[in-house]
C-alpha cells in the first residue's frame, strides 16, 4: 500500500508540475479595445496583432465600430471593474481624465528603456506624459487635413497639376463640377466637418489666428474678419458636396474618390488605408498633397493606447509587452505602410511606404511646419461644443455672424 500510494502520490505531483509549467508557458493575453473596423484599419491592426503573438502574446480583438462608441466601451470598463488589458484613444487629452482619476497605469520603464523623450516629437510627449509619466503608447502619427483626388477625375476636368492656392483649389472644384463629377467627397458628420472646417481656418486664417482660437481661446480672435472670412470660405464648400453627404461614413466617401466619382476628399491620411486596400497606388492612380505651398503647416493627430489600471503582474506584464511592441520600429512599418500614417519614430526603414508617407516623414522633420491639432491643445468637452457649432452652421441657414457667436461662447467653455 505504501508503495502505491508513494506512486500516486509521485504521479500526482508530476501533474501539478506540468500544469505548473504549462500555466508558465501560455501567452500574455491582452484584450485591446480599438475602433479600426474599416477594410484599410483592419488590416492595419492585424500588423500590431501579428507582432504582439510573435513576442509571446495572445492578442484578444475588441473592435467597436466608432471612435465615440469604443471610448466609451473602455472607459464602462474601466469604470465597471473590467478594465481591458489596452484602449485606444487619439492623441489628445481625451484620456487625461482617466490620468487624473488614478485609473490609468504608466508605462514609464519602456519609456525609459526605449527612449520614447529622445524619440517622439515634442507635441506627442505633451500628449502622453503627464506629470513626468507616460500613460500612453503612441502609434502612429496622422495628418487629418491631406487633400487627396482621384487622377482619372482630374484628368476628365481637364484639371493639369496639383492646386497651389486655395483660390486654385475652389477653381479646381467648379472644373470637377462642370464635369458632372462630385467635386468635393464629404461624408457629412460632425467630426469630418470640424476637419474640413480647421483645414480651412488653417489654410486662409493662418497659423497665428488658428493657435490664438485653439491653444490662446482668445475671443477676440474668434471675432475678427480673417476668422468670418474662415467661416464664410467654410461654407462655400456646400456648394461643392452631393445630396448624399449627410450621415455618410468617411471610408464611403473615400470609395467615391477611388471609384472617379469624386474628385477630392479633404482628410486624415488614413484614407490611404482604403486605397492601398483597393490596390491603388499613390502618385500613380490617386494624388496627396498636405496643404498648399512648401510651408504650409502640418497638423500633428494620431492615435495611442492607454493601460487600465491592474495590480495584475501577468496583466502588466502585457501592458508593457504591448507598449514595446506597438512602438518598436518593425511593427511601426508595418503598421504604417497598410494604415497610411507615418511611424511614430524617425529612426526606421521608410523605403517601403508610399509617395505620401514619405513627404510626411520629410515635413516632421521641421519642427517649425508642426501644428498641433485641435484636441492636443483644449479639453474633450470644448472640442465637442466648438464641433457642434461648426456642424450647425453647415447645415443649417446661420450666418457666419451668429456662428461666429455661438463659436465665441463655446470656446469660453
Amino acid at each position: 500500500m505504501n508503495s502505491k500510494r508513494k506512486v500516486v502520490t509521485g504521479m500526482v505531483a508530476a501533474l501539478v508540475m506540468n500544469g505548473l509549467v504549462a500555466h508558465a508557458a501560455e501567452p500574455l493575453k491582452a484584450n485591446v479595445i480599438h475602433w479600426w473596423t474599416s477594410g484599410g484599419e483592419s488590416a492595419a491592426i492585424r500588423q500590431f496583432a501579428d507582432a504582439y503573438n510573435k513576442a509571446g502574446g495572445l492578442w484578444v480583438d475588441n473592435a467597436v465600430a466608432g471612435a465615440d462608441q469604443a471610448r466609451s466601451t473602455a472607459i464602462n470598463r474601466i469604470v465597471g471593474g473590467d478594465p481591458p488589458t489596452a484602449a485606444q484613444f487619439n492623441t489628445s487629452k481625451q484620456f487625461h481624465d482617466l490620468i487624473d482619476q488614478g485609473l490609468l497605469n504608466n508605462v514609464d520603464a519602456v519609456a525609459a528603456k526605449e527612449n520614447w523623450n529622445g524619440i517622439f516629437p515634442e507635441s506627442i510627449l505633451n500628449s502622453i506624459k503627464v506629470n513626468g509619466h507616460y500613460y500612453a503608447a503612441p502609434v502612429d502619427i496622422h495628418m487629418q487635413n491631406w487633400f487627396f483626388y482621384s487622377k482619372p477625375a482630374f484628368q476628365k476636368a481637364g484639371i493639369a497639376g496639383e492646386p497651389k492656392t486655395f483660390d486654385e483649389f475652389l477653381g479646381d472644384l467648379d472644373k470637377l463640377k462642370a464635369a458632372g463629377l462630385i467635386p468635393l467627397a464629404l461624408g457629412g458628420q460632425a467630426w469630418q466637418e470640424k476637419i474640413t472646417f480647421d483645414a480651412v481656418l488653417t489654410y486662409v486664417g493662418g497659423t497665428d489666428l488658428y493657435m490664438k482660437v485653439y491653444r490662446d481661446r482668445d475671443v477676440n480672435a474668434v471675432k475678427s474678419p480673417a476668422f468670418k472670412n474662415a467661416l464664410t470660405t467654410f461654407k462655400r464648400l456646400h456648394n461643392y458636396v452631393d445630396p448624399g453627404s449627410p450621415n455618410r461614413n468617411w471610408n464611403d466617401a473615400t470609395a467615391l474618390v477611388i471609384s472617379g466619382k469624386a474628385g477630392v476628399q479633404i482628410m486624415g491620411d488614413w484614407a490611404k488605408g482604403e486605397f492601398s486596400a483597393a490596390k491603388q497606388e499613390a502618385g500613380k492612380d490617386f494624388g496627396c498633397f498636405p496643404g498648399f505651398g512648401p510651408h504650409s503647416p502640418y497638423m500633428v493627430a494620431g492615435d495611442v493606447f492607454v493601460f487600465p489600471k491592474t495590480d495584475n503582474p501577468t496583466a502588466i506584464k502585457a501592458q508593457n509587452l504591448l507598449a514595446t511592441v506597438m512602438t518598436s520600429p518593425e511593427a511601426q512599418v508595418a503598421f504604417s505602410a497598410k494604415k497610411g500614417s507615418i511611424p511614430i519614430r524617425p529612426d526606421v526603414d521608410t523605403s517601403s511606404l508610399d509617395i505620401c508617407a514619405k513627404e510626411g516623414i520629410a515635413i516632421m522633420k521641421d519642427k517649425s511646419r508642426q501644428l498641433p491639432n485641435p484636441e492636443m491643445l483644449i479639453p474633450p468637452d470644448v472640442q465637442g461644443a466648438l464641433q457642434d457649432v461648426i456642424t450647425n452652421f453647415w447645415n443649417k441657414d446661420q450666418s457666419a455672424d451668429d456662428a461666429q457667436k455661438a463659436f465665441a461662447s463655446a470656446l469660453k467653455g
